[in-house]
C-alpha cells in the first residue's frame, strides 16, 4: 500500500537509480537512526521491485529463446505486463 508521502515506483531504471542513491546516503553515515530505517525500508521495496522485474524479464527471454521460436508469453506475464494495456 502506497502512502501519500511514499513515491511510487515508475519503472526498473528509476527504481535502480533511486536504490543506488539510497545506498550512497546510507553509506555516508550522517543520517539519524530513524532516517536510516526509513531509507532502508524504501530500499527493500525498491530491491524487491527490481528483483521481480528481472525475474519477469528472464521468464520472457526463456519463452522467446526456447527452440529459437518466439511464443506468446504466459497469461500471468501478459496480465502484469508493462502497463501499456
Amino acid at each position: 500500500m502506497t502512502t501519500p508521502e511514499e513515491p511510487s515506483i515508475k519503472d526498473f531504471e528509476s527504481a535502480l537509480s533511486e536504490l543506488e542513491a539510497l545506498v550512497g546516503k546510507l553509506e555516508d553515515g550522517s543520517l539519524s537512526l530513524e532516517q536510516s530505517l526509513e531509507l532502508f525500508e524504501r530500499g527493500v521495496k525498491l530491491s524487491r521491485y527490481c528483483h521481480t522485474r528481472l525475474e519477469e524479464a528472464e521468464q520472457r527471454l526463456e519463452v522467446l529463446t526456447e527452440r529459437g521460436e518466439p511464443k506468446p508469453a504466459p497469461d500471468s506475464l501478459r496480465e502484469r505486463g508493462n502497463g501499456d494495456t
